[in-house]
């Protein structure tokens, strides 16, 4: 694995962009502040995100900042294109579809990709790239095409680490199977409420490809100490057997003075090939108390007690 230090907490993009709801830029920008003032030096973005705005907020701070003191990934896969259409981006983000996505992970496309971001951002380069939703569009193709594309740019010195950026296991595992890669981000697929992906991190480990854990928090279910009626999980209502499960682990760390997104958050780096929990923000106040839980103590007995709940 590249020798990169991304720190146990990374800062997540995609809140900044507009995800959901709009947020002003001075807020965005406070937020982002916020992350490096906790210590964060880890900070991951995409064109996806708000349809660059992600990507444009994060670098008018981080262009400011030691350049060597941070280390910032983008990913690829997704061009942006004029659009004409007008109204409202359809996927999510609540910004104007001055833009529209196109699908590309050719060796072209990829390119073309990593300048634009780098444009977009204000920085002459990025530390890792990431192939984005290859099993959200066509496996195949990021397979054959976009990964030997990000193993050429890492060849040529134009950034430094690669990666998928994936939501399935089993498409990760394909992925590290047939490249070279020095990271998978991987979402939602290994928390303290699933761990499907456990195949996938003992083959990243034999590897030596390190693994950056996003959505600890499984969309929200396991952010807060007690979990509502209308939680979400993986982007929806959770279902009622969710929910009793979520419950039953926050009982679990009520019963040793731990709250429950506390250990959400930790759980992941208990793995020896997770590298780094990556949570988004999408305030100052969000990023303290993320920063705050990372550091929280956290006593052996309580993993112990999860465990034993999880073979149960």
């Amino acid at each position: 694995m590249n020798s990169l230090n991304l720190g146990k907490l990374g800062f997540g993009g995609a809140g900044i962009g507009n995800l959901y709801r709009a947020i002003p830029d001075g807020e965005a920008l406070a937020t982002v502040l916020a992350a490096w003032d906790a210590g964060i030096r880890y900070f991951d973005t995409a064109p996806h995100y708000g349809l660059g705005l992600s990507e444009q907020r994060l670098g008018a701070v981080l262009r400011d900042k030691p350049r060597e003191e941070f280390v910032i990934s983008t990913k690829v896969g997704r061009l942006l294109e004029p659009n004409s259409t007008g109204g409202q981006d359809p996927e999510g983000f609540d910004v104007p579809a001055l833009t529209q996505r196109v699908w590309d992970f050719s060796e072209k496309g990829v390119r073309r990709s990593i300048e634009d971001s780098l444009e977009r951002l204000g920085l002459d380069h990025v530390d890792i790239a990431y192939l984005h939703d290859p099993d959200v569009h066509d496996l195949h193709a990021g397979i054959s095409q976009g990964l030997p594309a990000l193993e050429k740019l890492r060849s040529e010195g134009v950034v430094r680490a690669i990666g998928v950026g994936i939501n399935s296991a089993e498409a990760a595992l394909e992925c590290v199977e047939a490249a070279d890669l020095d990271l998978v981000m991987l979402a939602g697929r290994y928390t303290l409420l699933e761990q499907p992906s456990v195949p996938l991190l003992e083959r990243c480990a034999e590897r030596r490809t390190g693994v950056v854990s996003v959505g600890a928090y499984n969309s929200g279910l396991l952010a807060r100490p007690e979990v509502p009626d209308d939680a979400h999980y993986n982007y929806d209502q959770a279902p009622p057997d969710v929910l009793e499960r979520a419950r039953a682990l926050a009982a679990i760390c009520r019963d040793f003075a731990v709250e429950l997104p506390t250990a959400a958050l930790q759980f992941p780096l208990r793995h020896p090939a997770v590298v780094n929990v990556t949570a988004g923000a999408t305030s100052p106040e969000q990023v303290a108390t993320n920063a705050a839980r990372m550091e929280a103590p956290v006593p052996a007995e309580l993993w112990n007690a999860l465990e034993a709940a999880g073979r149960d």
